[in-house]
């Protein structure tokens, strides 16, 4: 095989790792049945704080990372607007120049609704491109992106719903000239998404808990070649609760539950000869013996993903993950956070533990996460990720009370 092409291999292999492992499509002998796409850097943790608590946030509150979770936050955050940076390196152990960069900010425009935007880089490092007689044909850097735009929007006190636009870009090969024509894949998605936040009082203590609802990354497939391969990019489905307890006037304890489920259709168990080479039939499609055929239409394949497992409705239940994480705040200033993260042997076996903290100062805030698994290794295991924010609101009201005159000429941030 030509180098350059196992090169671009490494780089998608790499890229795979992210969060949907990657199996064989042929035969599975009843072991892992994990599920395939492209572009699995959109599923990737981008935030320190949710991080944290095991990848946890469907339904976290005032989370200024909304448009990765579920867009329809925006319209309950209470702030007027803030912006985060934040930063993960990957493989650390492995490389030290794979990373992903993430940037997020919101406005409310009313009480009502909010607009908010997103610009995600994931860059694999740098990789030396040659050909079959190990001839240099120069270096690269694979890179992928997200850029995103969302709306949110309160239909009542306590319900909001929001929707969020998505452009895909994955260069993996850098233009360079490739057996097969490896090219740059794009694609575009859509976020459809849906918030509950309520508060209570019980036996002299403030509740206050969320419900959302988020089905995202609804988009075409993206192809590096021709439109004859095409793969379907992560459409998922997060499902989550988020419950607070104020234990006093400077103490509170929030416990968060996610449930994912990726909407992509699950490869079938196909017929294999005794050579294990997979046999096809008359139409000349591979013979499936359990399931259902995996490449079909977006649509047909997200509605498909409630019932085609080989293994029937338990294998279906194997396509839960889960995460569960826990938030402790002090003064509404320091945080202390720890999560867990399950997902079934099956599926792919990432099971880890996260923790974390959190800090918020005047305008700044800095939240740190690490993660360490118990299964097979984790891209992030003993890595540090650091998300850095800045609050609007704090920023002008620290330069009014600056100003000499209290700041009544301070024009409005």
């Amino acid at each position: 095989m030509n180098l350059v092409k196992s090169a671009v291999a490494l780089v998608v292999v790499l890229s795979a790792t992210v969060s949907v492992a990657q199996v064989n499509r042929g035969q599975i002998d009843g072991k892992q049945n994990t599920i395939t796409t492209a572009v699995p850097f959109l599923m990737i943790t981008p935030d320190a704080r949710t991080g944290a608590m095991g990848d946890a946030g469907v339904a976290l509150p005032n989370d200024v990372n909304a448009i990765h979770w579920n867009a329809a936050k925006l319209a309950f955050m209470d702030r007027k607007g803030s912006i985060n940076m934040s930063y993960t390196p990957w493989l650390r152990a492995l490389v030290p120049d794979v990373s992903l960069g993430y940037v997020s900010a919101y406005y409310k425009l009313s009480s009502r609704n909010a607009i908010g935007g997103s610009l995600r880089y994931f860059s694999l490092g740098e990789i030396q491109f040659t050909d079959d007689q190990a001839n240099s044909l120069g270096q690269f850097t694979p890179n992928e992106l997200a850029v995103d735009f969302a709306y949110s929007q309160r239909l009542s006190n306590f319900f909001s719903v929001g929707l969020a636009f998505r452009y895909i870009h994955s260069n993996l090969s850098g233009g360079a000239q490739l057996a097969n024509n490896i090219r740059a894949g794009n694609s575009y998605g859509a976020d459809i998404t849906a918030y509950y936040n309520n508060k209570f009082r019980y036996k002299g203590y403030n509740f206050n808990y969320g419900i959302g609802l988020a089905v995202t990354n609804i988009g075409a497939k993206i192809t590096y070649t021709t439109a004859q391969f095409e793969d379907f990019i992560p459409t998922n489905m997060r499902l989550g609760t988020y419950w607070n307890m104020d234990i006093d006037k400077y103490n509170s304890f929030a416990v968060l539950v996610d449930f994912n489920k990726l909407l992509v259709p699950t490869p079938p168990r196909y017929k294999t000869n005794a050579s294990g080479q997979v046999e096809y039939g008359t139409d000349g499609l591979p013979i499936i013996l359990s399931g259902k055929r995996s490449d079909v239409p977006v649509l047909q394949g997200m509605f498909q993903s409630f019932s085609d497992a080989p293994g029937g409705f338990s294998e279906e239940l194997q396509e839960i993950n889960t995460s569960v994480g826990i938030e402790y705040w002090y003064d509404k200033q320091f945080a202390l956070r720890a999560g867990y993260f399950y997902e079934p042997f099956e599926k792919g076996n990432r099971t880890y533990a996260t923790m974390g903290a959190g800090l918020r100062y005047n305008v700044f805030a800095i939240d740190v996460a690490y993660l360490f698994s118990f299964q097979q290794r984790h891209p992030l295991d003993n890595t540090l990720r650091f998300t850095l924010g800045l609050d609007f609101e704090s920023f002008k009201g620290q330069r009014e009370k600056n100003s000499p005159d209290g700041g009544a000429d301070v024009p409005a941030f």
